[in-house]
């Protein structure tokens, strides 16, 4: 049987209950849609599953969203948050690719997620973590990831083209940044404060304002000469969207990575028609599913960029599964973190 030293519990009084079955232990939490309470989960693994033995859980603004019920996908409850993590296979299913005692890295198979000692995972959506220690394996794969696929599948950029990253020093930002500054593109970044402006413009952008008080229309436009962002990348939604579309280059594309400003924008479509320039949306998720074989070419590029020594994710906090993870997860969603913040077990 599990014991309950396994829950991680950040105010008890908020638990309505805790139920034990004979492989699961989970909560029933007073407040529903909170990201008060997380489950310990150990279902066993199938013919193509792992079971993994979890070093590292990255965190994500998704988690968040994921406890709140408000990400794109709904796992059914009882469930364990973390999306990105590293560790070693202790049990693989006959039709595994991965062998007990390989080190990977890769995403969990909600609701099996990777804040917990262990977690489950299809073996085609992890990856052997080679020399990568466990730590930098897990802040590297969602969004680094995620990264890839909207500056090189979904915007198709090319070098030499200005790309705008907004939230620059996030974790999906910061990884922007410098997969663009890689590519041979002009960065330019927003930002929220002093601190966050110069953490960018110590991962590679060319020029970075700050969001809070800065024009950020004219910051672009001065830094083009006029012509606009080629490509801007958008996690943050809202008004930060809508002023995009008035510093997009004729024939850009803005591409959608999120709404971590609290809202999604209301697109103008007479407006991309006239200026001829692209929205574009990325679920990065549903390459895991629809085309895993490019989320495994873009794994590989990432490691050699790794190897390089042209990409290295910004580690701001290490803390252990017994830390508050919740209040963690609340400094992300309200934008007080800079680059990623990573459980180890």
């Amino acid at each position: 049987p599990l014991e309950l030293r396994d829950v991680m519990i950040s105010d008890p009084q908020k638990v309505d209950a805790v139920v034990q079955t004979s492989d699961r232990v989970f909560l029933i939490a007073k407040q529903p849609g909170s990201t008060n309470a997380f489950f310990f989960d150990a279902t066993k693994h199938t013919a193509d599953q792992v079971s993994v033995s979890v070093e590292a859980c990255a965190l994500n603004f998704a988690d968040a969203l994921l406890c709140t019920g408000d990400y794109q996908e709904h796992p059914p409850l009882p469930f364990t948050p973390g999306l990105e993590i590293a560790g070693r296979v202790v049990a693989a299913g006959p039709d595994a690719r991965h062998a007990v005692g390989d080190r990977v890295t890769g995403s969990p198979l909600l609701p099996h997620g990777g804040l917990a000692e262990h977690a489950l995972a299809r073996s085609a959506e992890v990856f052997p973590l080679g020399d990568t220690d466990a730590v930098t394996a897990a802040a590297l794969h969602v969004t680094y990831q995620t990264g890839w696929f909207a500056l090189h599948r979904r915007a198709r950029l090319q070098a030499g083209e200005t790309v705008l990253v907004h939230a620059g020093a996030g974790g999906v930002g910061s990884a922007a940044i410098e997969l663009a500054r890689a590519a041979g593109a002009t960065v330019l970044a927003t930002a929220g404060g002093p601190d966050k402006v110069a953490a960018c413009l110590r991962l590679g952008a060319h020029a970075a304002a700050d969001h809070r008080g800065d024009d950020i229309i004219a910051f672009v436009l001065d830094h083009t000469g006029g012509r606009g962002a080629d490509v801007v990348f958008d996690p943050v939604g809202g008004a930060t969207f809508t002023r995009s579309t008035k510093c997009i280059a004729w024939e850009g594309r803005i591409v959608v990575i999120g709404a971590a400003g609290g809202s999604y924008a209301e697109a103008r479509t007479n407006h991309a028609l006239v200026k001829n320039y692209g929205i574009l949306g990325l679920n990065w998720r549903g390459y895991l599913t629809r085309r895993p074989e490019l989320v495994a070419e873009a794994q590989s590029a990432l490691l050699s960029l790794l190897a390089q020594g042209r990409i290295a994710p910004v580690i701001s906090e290490r803390l252990a599964l017994d830390a508050d993870i919740p209040a963690a997860i609340d400094r992300i969603t309200g934008g007080r973190t800079t680059g990623k913040l990573v459980v180890t077990t």
